[in-house]
C-alpha cells in the first residue's frame, strides 16, 4: 500500500519482481508502475494508502491490457495496528473477514448519551442501549464486510509458520509495559480478522466498539485483530473484478504484520501512545512481511500443479459480500436477512 511495504519485497533471491517495470494507466501517481519477474509469474503493485486509492489501483489493475489474472492469486500483503488481545507486534495475520469499521453513523464520544460504549453505532440501527442491545444495520452499501476462502487462508497460515520471524529488542522492551499475553509475547502466526478504516484510532473505547461491530456483522464468527486503511477497498475493487470475468475471487489472501497496538498500555495516554511512542514494531513487521509471504509465493509458484494451485483451492465456505454479489450454491454466512438495501 505505501513504499516502505514495496521495499520489503526487493532484493529477493527467489526472484526478481524488478526485471520488467510496467507504467500502468490508472495507478497511483505516486507508484504508477507494477514491477514483474521476467517470465511474469509474480508481480507487484502498490496502491496508495487509503481506501480511494486502494479501490482506484485495484480497478485499474484489472482493466488495464498488461494482465491476464483469471487463475491469479492476490496476496495483499500489508502492516497494520493490532489488538493486544489477540497479537504482539510483529506478528502476521490472516483474515477470513474483513470489515469495514468507518461505514457507520459516528457522534463525538462527549454527546453520546451516558449509557452509550462509543461514538459509533451501525448505520439506520436502533441506539443501543438497556432496552434495545446493538442492532444491525438497517442500511447497507455492500462494501461493510467480506468473506474470504477460508481453506487458502488456513493454508496460508499453515506456510507462513514455516517462517522464524524477526523481533527487536526495542519491541520486546515496549511489549513488555503490557501486563498480559499475547501482547508481551513474542510474535507469531495468527488466524483472525482484520478492519478498514481511513481513520488512525486508539484506545480501548473504539478497539472494543469495532470488535462488537465485527461479531455482529459476522455473525459471531469474526474476531477483530487487525487495523489498516485498504482492505474493505481492494476486496471491493477485486469483487467487480471477478464480476467482469477478470479474476477469481476465490484467490484472494490477507496478510497483515502487526507494527503498532491499537492501545496503549496501562499508565499511558492514548495520545502519547499514538502520537509519540516508541513502538518498536514497525522495523520487525516489514520485515516480516516478505519472511512470511515468501513462503505463500513460493508454495504457489512450486507447487502450481502438484498443490492444486491452478485448478484452485476450493473454499469449503461462502465466499463474498454481504449482498451475495458472486452468487453460488452457498448462502452468506455473514448479514442477516430483511434489511433495506441502499
Amino acid at each position: 500500500m505505501f513504499d516502505s511495504e514495496e521495499d520489503a519485497w526487493c532484493n529477493i533471491p527467489d526472484f526478481n519482481i524488478l526485471d520488467q517495470n510496467l507504467t500502468i494507466p490508472g495507478f497511483s501517481p505516486l507508484f504508477p508502475d507494477a514491477h514483474c519477474t521476467v517470465d511474469g509469474s509474480v508481480c507487484q503493485m502498490t496502491t496508495g494508502q487509503g481506501e480511494i486509492n486502494a479501490a482506484a489501483s485495484m480497478t485499474a489493475l484489472w482493466m488495464s491490457d498488461c494482465f491476464h489474472l483469471r487463475s491469479t492469486y492476490f496476496l495483499i500483503a500489508g502492516v497494520g495496528g493490532v489488538n493486544p488481545h489477540i497479537a504482539a507486534t510483529g506478528s502476521v495475520t490472516f483474515a477470513r473477514y474483513a470489515v469495514q469499521f468507518d461505514l457507520q453513523y459516528e457522534f463525538a464520544q462527549s454527546q453520546v448519551p451516558a449509557n452509550a460504549s462509543s461514538g459509533y453505532y451501525p448505520q439506520a440501527a436502533e441506539y443501543p442501549d438497556e432496552e434495545n442491545p446493538r442492532d444491525y444495520p438497517g442500511e447497507i452499501y455492500g462494501t461493510e464486510a467480506f468473506e474470504l476462502n477460508d481453506n487458502l487462508k488456513k493454508r496460508a497460515v499453515a506456510l507462513a509458520k514455516r517462517a522464524t520471524l524477526n523481533d527487536t529488542s526495542a519491541a520486546q522492551t515496549y511489549r513488555s509495559k503490557y501486563p498480559y499475553g499475547p501482547a508481551n509475547l513474542p510474535p507469531t502466526v495468527v488466524a483472525c480478522d482484520t478492519g478498514t478504516s481511513n481513520n488512525f484510532f486508539s484506545g480501548s473505547v473504539l478497539g472494543n466498539a469495532f470488535a462488537a461491530y465485527t461479531k455482529l456483522l459476522t455473525n459471531g464468527s469474526g474476531t477483530y485483530c487487525t487495523t489498516q486503511q485498504e482492505d474493505n477497498a481492494t476486496l471491493e475493487a477485486l469483487l467487480r473484478g471477478h464480476l467482469a470475468g477478470k479474476l477469481d475471487f476465490h484467490r484472494i489472501i490477507i496478510m497483515r504484520t502487526a507494527s503498532d497496538f491499537d492501545r496503549a498500555p496501562p499508565d499511558e495516554t492514548e495520545v502519547f501512545h499514538l502520537l509519540y511512542a516508541e513502538q518498536g514494531g514497525y522495523g520487525p513487521s516489514l520485515r516480516n512481511l516478505y519472511l512470511a509471504g515468501v513462503e505463500i509465493v513460493r508454495d504457489v509458484v512450486g507447487e502450481w500443479e502438484k498443490g492444486g494451485y491452478r485448478k484452485g483451492v476450493e473454499a469449503g465456505n461462502y465466499v463474498g459480500d454481504l449482498l451475495n454479489s458472486l452468487g453460488g450454491e452457498r448462502e452468506p454466512d455473514i448479514g442477516t436477512e430483511g434489511i433495506w438495501i441502499h
